[in-house]
């Protein structure tokens, strides 16, 4: 069982702990490497990169809270922060150890000055499940209904900014950091508001409602309902829908498996195109499976609101990429924000170097996402001629959660062992996209 959670003072003191080690990495490093050779010196950064990579995804996770969150995000982050750290992050998406039940029963009590115990019939004491900013108990409430209870931990809604101020500067200090400053600061304040948003759980409980209501008549997806009587704040009370998790649902039939994909699919783009308001949280964690192909989501505290013009952008881009229009796709890129014209001019060549691994799941036909490599085929044209071109692109703000959606799925999809063709469903949607951008 966890101990309780981190004082002010000594998160202060761990994650300033963590940026003195990381930059003294970094300048011990630069130091050393003026006098090696290149072979020399490229070990000594990937060795240097490894460990500022465990040092950083120990404290965040020591610490719980936005810290981890964000390092959980960092994780599919591949255009910040280099491979080595990416792998570390990893780690942070695995299940946080809960805290004790004292610390849980506290909270409720603070929210509606009643135990637990007093305000459902039952309440399991061992948590279903953890996360980074609070945990969930199964419980049953007096009418009979089974619930799940998420309870926010103590005091973290306090220290976001602090925490993400603190990160961001040991991002800067490690030398790490692939991206200008003024872009990792627009990142940054994006996941700032994001964040803020996910600590309040009467937003999630609107956002909750809003998915219901989307999904109400909607075969292949399964939204809990919110329970209001038992939620505020720092507390959320929801429907309890059983599924099975993405390890448990490996076992299911490949049809069954190719059902999921495909549902999968569909609630991505209807998601992005249709309604333009996506379920931003991709951590498989937050979504179960059943034999029918059905998919059952939960956790919606983080949810964006796609900017249209950027939708547009996007559509734009992706049918230009896959049509190899690489005059159209610079375009795309720039209107997206995702292209630094303070950097080098990108020559066709080097997009076409990255569209020829990215679709590959969209031209050929059916497509084994379970045998898929297109992360270890993409980091091969890293070094060389195509990292004359990273100071060329920057993470743009408005595409932060959206790239984030499409990775993780793209990693669901692969522990599923999926095989489906998407291309037909993906070019109903290209046909919105406009002839040109304005």
């Amino acid at each position: 069982m966890s101990e309780k959670p981190a004082t002010k003072g000594r998160r202060l003191f761990k994650l300033a702990s963590m940026t003195a080690q990381v930059a003294g990495g970094y300048a011990k490093n630069r130091i050393k490497s003026v006098f090696q050779s290149e072979e020399a010196s490229q070990a000594d950064r990937t060795h240097m990169y490894e460990k500022s990579g465990e040092v950083i995804a120990k404290t965040l996770g020591e610490l719980k809270g936005a810290v981890m969150k964000v390092g959980q995000m960092a994780s599919v982050a591949a255009d910040m922060l280099p491979k080595e750290v990416q792998d570390a992050l990893t780690s942070l998406q695995r299940e946080a150890p809960p805290m004790p039940f004292d610390v849980i029963a506290n909270q409720i009590e603070s929210e509606f000055s009643a135990h637990p115990q007093t305000l459902f019939k039952s309440f399991e004491r061992v948590p279903f499940a953890s996360a980074s900013i609070g945990q969930v108990h199964r419980a049953v409430t007096d009418d009979g209904r089974e619930v799940v209870v998420k309870v926010q931990y103590p005091g973290v809604d306090n220290a976001v900014d602090s925490d993400l101020a603190h990160l961001k500067l040991a991002l800067r200090a490690s030398g790490m950091v692939r991206v200008p400053k003024k872009s990792l600061d627009a990142v940054f304040e994006e996941l700032k508001a994001r964040l803020h948003e996910e600590l309040d759980y009467t937003n999630e409980a609107d956002n909750v409602r809003y998915f219901f209501d989307h999904y109400a008549d909607r075969e292949g997806v399964v939204v809990p309902e919110v329970v209001g009587e038992r939620s505020s704040g720092r507390v959320l009370t929801l429907t309890y829908e059983p599924g099975a998790h993405l390890d448990e649902a490996r076992g299911f039939s490949q049809d069954v498996r190719d059902r999921i994909a495909d549902n999968l699919f569909d609630l991505v783009a209807e998601q992005a195109f249709d309604f333009q308001v996506i379920h931003a949280d991709p951590n498989p964690a937050n979504f179960a499976f059943r034999p029918d192909g059905s998919i059952v989501l939960y956790d919606f505290g983080c949810v964006k609101t796609l900017d249209p013009k950027i939708v547009e952008a996007y559509l734009f881009s992706v049918r230009a990429s896959l049509e190899e229009r690489y005059e159209d796709l610079e375009q795309g890129m720039i209107h997206l924000g995702a292209r630094n014209l303070e950097g080098a001019p990108v020559p066709p060549e080097y997009y076409k170097v990255w569209r020829d691994v990215l679709a590959k799941p969209f031209i050929g036909g059916t497509f084994d996402y379970g045998e898929a490599q297109l992360q270890r085929e993409a980091m091969k044209h890293v070094p060389g001629f195509m990292a004359k071109y990273l100071t060329s692109f920057q993470p743009p703000p408005e595409l932060v959660f959206l790239d984030r959606v499409v990775v993780g799925h793209y990693g669901t999809l692969r522990r599923l062992g999926a095989q489906a063709d998407f291309r037909p469903k993906l070019d109903a949607y290209l046909e919105r996209a406009p002839a040109s951008l304005h």
